[in-house]
């Protein structure tokens, strides 16, 4: 039934939808907008086939490859971050498992950035167990990012080499250990406003705190790379009801924020976003910095003024 509620508010004119979402946002998180800045620590090589990504070892991409950054790299990563008016930072690898020694090295690096930056920390490390969730969180992570990526309908034309319930069991086992949770996924990947909606209505569910709404930046050598680009409209009312479904939850527009919606940024926070990332994603660079705070000040003089 939810579902079917959704839809009909596909058919609101713009206005009315963006002024419902936006309401809805007002309400449920306020006027603040969350930055965080991320560090592509181990790039490349990743054996999983997600057709999207620029990492897979399946797809002849050309993304430079390196193993694990050493901990001084990512907390000179983080402490730029930080600098650039981040309050969140997100330490990312590719790949599906990292090795009990490459997780130490990573708790090294949150407990050192903890003492020295007043910076909030993520990662997004792939599927780990319990032990690993517990040494991250004792050494200061507060959030873990693992997005379920679209609907549970659409999973599979998109990932085979794991299956979706893996990515609910590491969602779950992350909470389990104390941590919060950043889960989202990419839209333009040639899903239905059905699969958008049920994914919001799953995160919903499982009651993450923070939604990463990425819109697919088509990648020479994926198999998504001749995909035709969603309208910016589109992306933007995924984006209000993702609002009006996630009444109090951080909707943080991701990758394709430039590329996808171009003129229309302004309308992502009109939409009901509050979260933004700044300083470039794993393997797209974004937006000069000083663009995204400028951007982020006329946001809120908008608001302030209703």
């Amino acid at each position: 039934m939810d579902k079917e509620r959704y839809m009909d508010m596909l058919r609101l004119p713009m206005g009315r939808l963006l002024e419902r979402a936006n309401n809805v946002r007002e309400k449920g998180t306020g006027k603040e907008i969350e930055l965080c800045g991320i560090v592509n620590a181990k790039s490349g090589a990743c054996p999983e086939n997600c057709k999207f990504c620029a990492q897979s070892a399946h797809h002849p991409t050309g993304v430079v490859e390196y193993p694990l950054k050493g901990k001084d790299a990512i907390i000179d990563s983080a402490m730029r971050a930080y600098r650039n008016g981040a309050r969140r930072f997100g330490i990312v690898t590719s790949g599906n498992r990292l090795t009990a020694d490459e997780i130490g090295s990573i708790a090294g690096a949150v407990a050192e950035i903890k003492k020295t930056a007043g910076i909030e920390l993520c990662a997004s490390l792939g599927a780990l167990d319990d032990r690993a969730f517990s040494m991250l969180r004792s050494a200061g992570l507060t959030r873990y990012h693992h997005n379920i990526e679209t609907s549970e309908r659409f999973y599979p034309y998109i990932v085979s080499s794991h299956p979706f319930s893996e990515r609910l069991n590491t969602i779950k086992a992350a909470k389990n250990a104390g941590l919060e949770v950043c889960s989202g996924g990419i839209i333009g990947m040639g899903e239905t406003w059905e699969d958008r909606i049920e994914m919001a209505l799953l995160l919903k569910e499982l009651d993450v705190e923070s939604v990463p709404i990425n819109v697919l930046v088509p990648v020479k050598g994926t198999p998504l790379e001749n995909i035709k680009s969603i309208p910016p409209m589109d992306a933007i009312r995924t984006i209000a009801l993702f609002r009006i479904i996630l009444v109090d939850k951080t909707i943080k527009v991701a990758a394709g924020r430039e590329s996808a919606l171009k003129d229309y940024n302004m309308l992502i926070y009109m939409a009901g976003a509050n979260g933004m990332m700044i300083g470039g994603y794993l393997t797209v660079a974004g937006r000069p910095v000083e663009e995204d705070i400028e951007l982020i000040e006329e946001v809120k003089r908008l608001w302030e003024t209703g």
